[in-house]
Formats: structure tokens, sequence, C-alpha cells
């Protein structure tokens, strides 16, 4: 059986955390909309 997620956590830790989305325009926004919408986790790691 394979397993559901492949991927390095990581990998995603550095090229998603808050520090890396808060670094550009568009990350900034990606925040944005997720404080709006009432997310419990805004970023990763």
């Amino acid at each position: 059986m394979k397993r559901t997620l492949r991927g390095s956590i990581r990998k995603a830790r550095k090229s998603s955390g808050f520090m890396k989305r808060m670094a550009t325009k568009a990350g900034r926004k990606v925040i944005k909309a997720r404080r709006a919408k009432g997310r419990y986790k805004l970023a990763m790691g």
C-alpha cells in the first residue's frame, strides 16, 4: 500500500513557512486570506 502524502516535511517547512510567506507581497496576501477565512493554522512551521 502506498503512503497518502509523498513529500518531505522539512522541504515543505522551508518553502511554505510563515517567514517565507511574509517575505513576498503574494505571500502576505495568502496569510491575509487565511486570516479572513479564520484558519487555525496560517502557515507551516
